[in-house]
């Protein structure tokens, strides 16, 4: 899936796909304002009391804010702070942005906290499974994966004042997997700077909100039932009731590759070099900081249920929701402790 420099914003009156469920209250203005950047779309909404005269300044903020995340983020852009940053093979300091900075160092934060299972250092292990704007075709070798593996991990990337230091010539970074949390973060600070509160910020599924809905509710997230199982034709398998805080999705059900035949999710194993192999369908993590629970979403995948689960209880700042497989094709909805969801289409076993 190519990614997309900028953004091509339009603005309508009409809901994403996540659901707001409407009461009896009479509906408040709302302006949606939704587009494509970072290879997805983005929807925003925002909830206003009288005119509202400010929409094209507020569109013009929202479009430098993604466009200069893709500047910087996107692996996709050959021009991009990271595109330049992995062309650099040099063993001195590289000094960085600071939002750069910011991002990669919540990112090796989360890593030591996952022993590894959230890395960032993974651009030629996913290029070699035939994801990014590099991949290669066929499956790939125990050999060629070693390799690789000799210059990714995220011990590769130190952290010197305000700069970065490689520890391999060839190490690479691919910030997909936290970079439009960031971005929602980024985006739902600017509204709140402007005095907006109630507020729904969503880019590619990665959500923050704050306040009520149109119909003074709280905002209503949808889990994304994973395709297959044995309730194809249900869109959600349960609901998040919000009125303020992220929430992350990450599955493999979304993103994946054939290759000779057998398919492969885009989640790898950053410690093994392959493709993971677990009951997990799908995690949502629930946090204050989208770039938190976009980042933890993708490590809790890496992970099977027993072992995520005692890291969500160790790690106080966030909460999760875990879609599990079970043989027959049935599934289940797993919940760390605080994790409140509703309308489960599955059995809930804690």
């Amino acid at each position: 899936m190519k990614r997309i420099p900028g953004t091509n914003k339009r603005t309508q009156i009409l809901l994403g796909f996540l659901l707001v469920w409407m009461g009896c209250s009479s509906p408040r203005d709302i302006i949606i304002i939704s587009g494509q950047t970072m290879g997805t779309t983005y929807s925003i909404k925002i909830i206003h009391v009288g005119l509202f005269e400010a929409q094209k300044k507020i569109e013009q903020g929202i479009d430098s804010i993604l466009t200069e995340v893709n500047r910087k983020m996107s692996t996709w852009d050959s021009n991009s702070e990271i595109s330049r940053f992995n062309q650099n093979q040099t063993d001195s300091p590289i000094p960085v942005s600071p939002e750069f900075f910011q991002v990669v160092n919540m990112a090796q934060a989360i890593s030591r906290k996952t022993n590894g299972a959230f890395d960032v250092t993974v651009f030629d292990l996913m290029s070699l499974w035939g994801f990014g704007p590099n991949p290669k075709s066929g499956m790939p070798t125990h050999e060629e994966i070693e390799k690789v593996l000799s210059f990714t991990g995220y011990e590769k990337i130190m952290i010197d004042k305000k700069s970065l230091i490689k520890q391999h010539p060839s190490t690479k970074l691919d910030l997909n997997a936290i970079a439009k949390g960031y971005g929602v973060d980024k985006v739902f600070q600017f509204l709140l700077s402007k005095g907006f509160t109630d507020l729904f910020v969503e880019i590619g599924g990665e959500v923050q909100c704050s306040g009520r809905n149109q119909r003074n509710k709280y905002w209503s997230i949808g889990i994304e039932n994973p395709s297959g199982g044995n309730k194809p034709d249900r869109m959600f398998a349960a609901i998040v009731y919000s009125d303020g805080g992220a929430v992350a999705t990450s599955g493999n059900y979304r993103n994946f590759v054939n290759i000779n035949g057998e398919i492969h999710g885009h989640t790898i194993n950053p410690n093994t070099g392959y493709p993971i192999q677990t009951n997990v369908l799908s995690v949502t993590v629930l946090s204050n900081s989208c770039m938190v629970a976009d980042a933890w979403a993708t490590a809790l995948m890496v992970m099977d249920y027993e072992t995520g689960l005692k890291k969500v209880t160790e790690n106080p700042d966030i909460k999760a929701v875990w879609i599990l497989d079970k043989k027959d094709g049935s599934r289940r909805v797993a919940r760390s402790v605080g994790a409140k969801i509703d309308d489960s289409i599955y059995e809930i076993i804690r």
